[in-house]
């Protein structure tokens, strides 16, 4: 579990293909590894990784093709900058959100505007992801923990602050950018519970309807 607050950028130092998948080796640059050992999770830009070498000034880490396929990190090259967060213990401030490190989709950014020292995003994201973004609620952008400022349909806009610019990968981004999103955990769980008996059912996984919600006792 992470909580989505970036603690170093750090750089890919190589992408090693190894039968099929590859071996990412990034530079942590101020990320303090000092209590970190193998097996430990860091989450690069949002996806939680193992961390399976500790060569002092970063870790290794393997990527399958799942991985690959489900989120941006394919597209890294050497000497792309990426988000860092060690994985929280019980003695960490929750800053963010609870944030579990697995992307639900890739969103598209479509829009970048400056609003005097901010900056302003609008992003598209899949659209079987839309239900569960909600205005003034969180959601995670290549593993930053954001509030989202808007919605329209499958787009939504974020306020970015200058520090959030500074110490992330947010102030690369510009239309076209693909990014690692992963939606809010409690929305998630909460749409499976609504479901209750049905979750069980084959063919439960499509979300929740308006018989589900007369069932749970809503007025529809």
């Amino acid at each position: 579990m992470f909580t989505g607050i970036i603690q170093a950028v750090g750089r890919i130092q190589r992408l090693e293909p190894r039968g099929g998948d590859l071996r990412l080796h990034v530079e942590t640059g101020k990320l303090d590894l000092s209590d970190v050992a193998l097996g430990d999770s860091i989450a690069v830009n949002g996806v939680c990784l193992t961390a399976v070498e500790l060569p002092g000034d970063g870790f290794a880490a393997d990527v399958s093709n799942e991985t690959l396929s489900l989120t941006s990190l394919g597209a890294l090259e050497s000497g792309s900058r990426v988000n860092l967060e060690k994985a929280l213990t019980l003695q960490t401030r929750l800053g963010g959100h609870l944030v579990s490190g697995h992307v639900d989709g890739l969103g598209e950014v479509i829009e970048r505007a400056d609003d005097a020292r901010s900056v302003r995003f609008r992003i598209r994201a899949p659209r079987e992801l839309a239900r569960y973004i909600a205005h003034k609620g969180s959601i995670t952008v290549d593993g930053t923990s954001l509030t989202v400022n808007g919605v329209d349909g499958t787009v939504f806009e974020l306020n970015i602050v200058p520090h959030t610019l500074q110490e992330t990968i947010m102030d690369e981004y510009a239309p076209g950018r693909r990014v690692n999103l992963e939606v809010d955990l409690v929305a998630r769980y909460l749409e499976r519970l609504l479901l209750g008996d049905r979750a069980a059912e084959p063919g439960s996984g499509g979300g929740i309807d308006l018989e589900t919600l007369a069932r749970a006792g809503f007025k529809v």
